[in-house]
């Protein structure tokens, strides 16, 4: 399936959770905030949250700073 990641195209597998896709790209679900469809994914959502073909994600690091 094809989704569109951060503004990129991006072939994946199957219909992934946001979980999985996290997992995928090796990321910690900890330190992002991810947005599904223009809609924020609270974080215990993850793991039954699918993302279907055509989906548009948006994945943000937190940045520390002052």
């Amino acid at each position: 399936m094809r989704i569109l990641l951060n503004g990129d195209p991006r072939d994946l597998p199957a219909p992934l959770t946001v979980q999985a896709l996290l997992a995928t790209l090796d990321i910690d679900p900890r330190v992002v905030a991810v947005e599904l469809n223009r809609v924020v994914v609270k974080r215990a959502r993850y793991v039954d949250t699918v993302i279907e073909e055509g989906a548009e994600v948006e994945i943000v690091a937190f940045v520390g700073g002052g």
